[in-house]
């Protein structure tokens, strides 16, 4: 019987505790609030280069001009070609006319 007595606790403690909850006052632009921090969320999410600004893009493009002007000059100067040919002796990459398969002489 005790067990009956400590369910019948129980449930009139339940019980009562339902007594004790109250309605919530809710603004009543709540919703309306909520789904526009929802929707800007995802319309935030969609902008994929917010870091790439018009200032930085700027100062890549003149890197890349200079890096390309800087090149262009050292493969138009005589130390690249020496260089280069450098390069193809130590590693025979460098085939002598005489030595072609098809010798057409």
């Amino acid at each position: 019987m005790k067990t009956n007595n400590d369910i019948q606790e129980k449930v009139e403690r339940t019980f009562s505790a339902m007594d004790a909850i109250n309605e919530v006052k809710v603004s009543p632009f709540f919703k309306d609030k909520t789904m526009n921090r929802l929707f800007a969320e995802k319309e935030e999410e969609k902008i994929a280069f917010t870091w790439f600004t018009p200032k930085l893009q700027l100062a890549t493009l003149v890197c890349v001009i200079v890096l390309n002007v800087l090149a262009f000059t050292q493969i138009n100067s005589d130390t690249y070609d020496t260089n280069i040919n450098e390069f193809a002796d130590n590693y025979g990459l460098i085939i002598d006319a005489d030595e072609t398969l098809l010798d057409i002489n």
